[in-house]
C-alpha cells in the first residue's frame, strides 16, 4: 500500500512541474534567433492560453 499523499508531496510535483516549464524556457532561449524571447513566445513555451 502507498503512504498517503502529504502537502509535501503536492509541493514536489508543484516544483517538479515549474522545473520543467524552466527547462522548456532555457531551450527555447537557447535555440532563439534575437537575444530575447518575445513576449509571445515564452506564452508559447509555457502554454499560456489566450484570454477570451
Amino acid at each position: 500500500m502507498a503512504p498517503p499523499k502529504t502537502a509535501g508531496a503536492d509541493q514536489d510535483c508543484v516544483a517538479l512541474a515549474e522545473i520543467e516549464l524552466c527547462g522548456d524556457l532555457i531551450i527555447a532561449a537557447s535555440s532563439a534567433d534575437g537575444e530575447r524571447l518575445s513576449a509571445d513566445r515564452i506564452d508559447e513555451v509555457l502554454r499560456v492560453e489566450p484570454a477570451g
